[in-house]
C-alpha cells in the first residue's frame, strides 16, 4: 500500500488543490473520497465535506463554520468535554471562541450529557463529543449530547478522527458501538481522518456537515484586491494533489472487504494486547477500550510508569507516556493497528518485565524543594533566557533533542502546572528549530 500510495502521489503532487475549475480529476478524487467517508458514518444525500491536511484542521474549520454561522453571536463559546482533542482549544485561541470546558466521569472518562447540556448558554455555538476521545480511547454518549444541543439550536460536532473509519467496521464484527455519526439526531458534523484507519500517508482528512449551508461558513473568498478572486474551501490556499491522490488510490485498492478484514485483525488485537495487560501484576486499563486505543495505569505506587516507558523504548517498543490530569492519573497511552498486529505476546513480555525492571529501580521522585520551585514559577513573567536555563537544568538544552531516558524529566514536567509545561515545550521547540 505505501508503493502504491507513492506511486499514485507522484502523478498528482504537481497538481494544485487551489482552484477546483484547473484541475478537475483533483475535484473529483475529493468528491469521491467525501462521499466515501460519508457512507461509513450513516450519511444522508444531504451531507457535503472538504477534505484537509489533518485532524486538527478539521476541528479547526468546524469550529470556524459554527462561528460564522452565528453572527449574531458577539462572544462565540463552545460546550467542551475535559478530554476533548487540544486541536479544539486552538481553534478556540485561533478563532475567539470561548471554551467551557465540562469535567467527564471520574470512573469512565466519558462525557456527562447532563453537565454538557447544563453548560449550553446564549453564547453556545458549538458542542463536542469525542469517538472515541484520544486519551483514553473511550466514545462518549453522542446521543443524550446531541440532543441537548439540538434542544437549544445549537450545532453539534463528533470528533470521529481516530474512529470514524474504524467502528463501523468494529459495529459489523459484533462489537456493541453506539451510533455516532448523522443517524444520531442533532448531530450537524463529523470529522474523520482517513491517514488513521484508511491507512492513507499524511495529511487527509475529511471533515462531514449534514448540509451544505453549514459548511458555508469555513469556505473563505476575497475579491477586493487587483488579483484573480481568491476562494478556498479549506484553511489552506495551494495545495498538492498528491495527498488526495494517494488517499483515493489506497481506498479504491482496498475496499469495503479490506477495510473488514483489517478491522478484524485490529481488533483481535486489542483484544489481545487488553487481555494481557489485565494479567500484569501492578497494571491495569484506566477505561474499557471502546476502540484502537488503550491506556494503561499502575496499580500501586512501588514503581513508576515514566520509568516503564523508557525500560520499553530500551526493548524496541514505544509507548506514550500521558501526565496525570484531573481523575485521569499518569498512564501509559497505545495505538493498536494492523502494522503492529502480530507483535502482541513480545509486546506484553516486555512490557511486563519492563514492570519489573521498574519495581526494582523504584519511584521516581523530585526534590521537594525543586518541586515546590517549578510549581510556584510564573511562566508568563520569565525570560526566554531564564526558560534556556530551566530547560539546560532540566536536561533539555542545547537544542540535541531528548535524552534517552526520560523518567526524571517525565516527572518534573509532570509537577510543573500545564501552562509552565507548555511553555516549557514551546521554548523546547524553538530551540530544536534554529538554523545551524
Amino acid at each position: 500500500m505505501d508503493e502504491l500510495a507513492a506511486q499514485a502521489h507522484a502523478l498528482a503532487s504537481s497538481a494544485n488543490g487551489l482552484d477546483p475549475t484547473a484541475f478537475p480529476s483533483l475535484r473529483r478524487l475529493e468528491n469521491d473520497l467525501v462521499a466515501a467517508t460519508a457512507r461509513l458514518v450513516s450519511g444522508a444525500p444531504s451531507t457535503v465535506g472538504a477534505v484537509t491536511s489533518g485532524g486538527t484542521e478539521s476541528c479547526l474549520l468546524a469550529v470556524l463554520a459554527a462561528r460564522e454561522g452565528r453572527p449574531d453571536v458577539a462572544e462565540p463559546s463552545m460546550v467542551l468535554p475535559s478530554t476533548v482533542h487540544a486541536a479544539f482549544h486552538k481553534a478556540a485561541r485561533l478563532f475567539r471562541v470561548r471554551p467551557v470546558v465540562v469535567p467527564v466521569d471520574p470512573v469512565t472518562f466519558r462525557a456527562d450529557p447532563d453537565a454538557m447540556a447544563a453548560a449550553i448558554d446564549d453564547t453556545t455555538v458549538l458542542v463536542v463529543a469525542s469517538a472515541p476521545s484520544y486519551a483514553h480511547g473511550v466514545i462518549d454518549p453522542v446521543a443524550p449530547v446531541a440532543a441537548a444541543a439540538a434542544a437549544r439550536g445549537v450545532r453539534m460536532h463528533v470528533d470521529a478522527c481516530i474512529g470514524g473509519w474504524v467502528l463501523p467496521y468494529f459495529r459489523r464484527l459484533g462489537t456493541p458501538v453506539p451510533e455516532f455519526g448523522f443517524g444520531v439526531e442533532g448531530v450537524t458534523s463529523v470529522s474523520v481522518d482517513l491517514h488513521k484507519y484508511a491507512y492513507c500517508p499524511k495529511g487527509v482528512s475529511v471533515l462531514l456537515h449534514a448540509d451544505a449551508g453549514l459548511r458555508r461558513g469555513h469556505y473563505f473568498a476575497s475579491a477586493d484586491w487587483p488579483g484573480y478572486t481568491m476562494l478556498n474551501s479549506t484553511i489552506q490556499s495551494t495545495r498538492s494533489g498528491g495527498p488526495l491522490a494517494a488517499a483515493w488510490a489506497v481506498v479504491q485498492h482496498l475496499g469495503d472487504d479490506g477495510y473488514l478484514e483489517l478491522a478484524r485483525q485490529t481488533l483481535a488485537a486489542v483484544t489481545a494486547v487488553a487481555d494481557g495487560i489485565r494479567s500484569i501484576d501492578g497494571l491495569r486499563l484506566l477505561a474499557e477500550p471502546d476502540s484502537t486505543l488503550i491506556a494503561l495505569t499502575a496499580d500501586d505506587d512501588s514503581f513508576d510508569l515514566f520509568t516503564v516507558a523508557d525500560e520499553m523504548r530500551v526493548r524496541g517498543w514505544y509507548v506514550q507516556p500521558q501526565f496525570a490530569h484531573g481523575s485521569s492519573p499518569v498512564n501509559l497511552h497505545l495505538t493498536v493497528t494492523p502494522a503492529n498486529r502480530g507483535g502482541e505476546e513480545g509486546f506484553l513480555a516486555d512490557l511486563a518485565a519492563s514492570v519489573a525492571a521498574a519495581r526494582e529501580t523504584g519511584p521516581v521522585t523530585v526534590d521537594e524543594n525543586v518541586a515546590a520551585f517549578v510549581a510556584a514559577l510564573d511562566p508568563d513573567a520569565l525570560t526566554g533566557e531564564r526558560f534556556e536555563g530551566l530547560l539546560t537544568a532540566a536536561g533539555l538544552g542545547g537544542g540535541a533533542g531528548l535524552p534517552d531516558r526520560m523518567a526524571g524529566i517525565n516527572a518534573l514536567l509532570g509537577a510543573a502546572t500545564p501552562a509552565l509545561r507548555e511553555r516549557l515545550l514551546r521554548e523546547f521547540l524553538g530551540m530544536l528549530y534554529r538554523p545551524d
